[in-house]
C-alpha cells in the first residue's frame, strides 16, 4: 500500500488539495482533523495539566491555548510531546484499516511533515504551494489572524522553497480549483501507473 505524504505551509491550499484527493477516491487521514478530535477528547485533560486553564467544557480552548503559546513559544515542545504520539497512534490505526480494506494507496495529510521527520514514514511527498502574496492574503483573511501570529507560524515551518525542493510532486494552487483538481488527478493517475509497473515494491 503506497503512502502519500501531503504537506504545505499555512495558507497554501493543503486542505483543498486533500479534499480533491478524497474526491478522487484516495483514503485520507487528516492530521488537523485528528488533533481537533483529540482536543475534544482524550488529549484535553493532558493539555490542561501542562497548560492549566486551557480546558473549557471538557475540550481544549484553542484560542486560549494559542494565546499562551504566542506569549511563551517554548510551550510548543511540551504540547507536541503530548499530542504527536496520540496523532501517530490514530495514523497507525488508519493505515491498518486501509490495508485490511485492500487500498492500493492512501494519503496522510501532515502539516509538519518535514519538521517532524514524517517524510521517513511515507513513500511519496506531495507539496502544496502558491505565490507568497496569495498565501499572505489567504491567511490574514482568517478570523483572529494577525501579522504577528502569521509570522510566528511561518517561523516554525520549513521554508516553502525547501519544501518544494524536497517534493516528489508539486501542486500549485495559485490558479483555479479546477486547475488544482486537474493536477491532483494527474498525480493519482501517475502513481497508479507506477504501482502497476511495480515501482513501489517495498511500499
Amino acid at each position: 500500500m503506497l503512502k502519500i505524504g501531503l504537506t504545505g505551509s499555512i495558507g497554501m491550499g493543503k486542505s483543498t488539495a486533500a479534499k480533491l484527493f478524497a474526491d478522487a477516491g484516495i483514503p485520507v487521514n487528516d492530521s488537523d482533523a485528528v488533533v481537533h478530535d483529540l482536543y475534544a477528547g482524550e488529549a484535553a485533560p493532558l493539555v490542561n495539566a501542562a497548560f492549566p486553564g486551557t480546558m473549557k467544557d471538557g475540550a481544549v480552548d484553542r484560542r486560549e491555548l494559542g494565546r499562551r503559546l504566542a506569549v511563551h513559544p517554548d510551550g510548543f515542545q511540551r504540547l507536541e510531546a503530548i499530542v504527536h504520539p496520540l496523532v501517530r497512534k490514530r495514523e497507525t490505526e488508519f493505515l491498518e484499516r486501509q490495508r485490511a480494506a485492500g487500498a492500493d494507496m492512501v494519503l496522510l495529510d501532515i502539516p509538519l511533515l518535514f519538521e517532524t521527520g514524517a517524510e521517513a514514514r511515507v513513500d511519496i511527498v506531495v507539496v502544496v504551494s502558491t505565490d507568497p502574496q496569495i498565501q499572505r492574503q489567504r491567511v490574514l483573511a482568517r478570523p483572529d489572524m494577525t501579522e504577528e501570529k502569521f509570522d510566528m507560524i511561518l517561523s516554525r515551518q520549513t521554508p516553502d522553497a525547501e519544501k518544494r525542493r524536497r517534493a516528489d510532486y508539486l501542486i500549485d494552487t495559485s490558479h483555479s480549483i479546477a486547475a488544482t483538481r486537474e493536477r491532483v488527478l494527474e498525480i493519482v493517475a501517475d502513481l497508479k501507473t507506477r504501482i502497476a509497473k511495480g515501482d513501489f515494491r517495498n511500499a
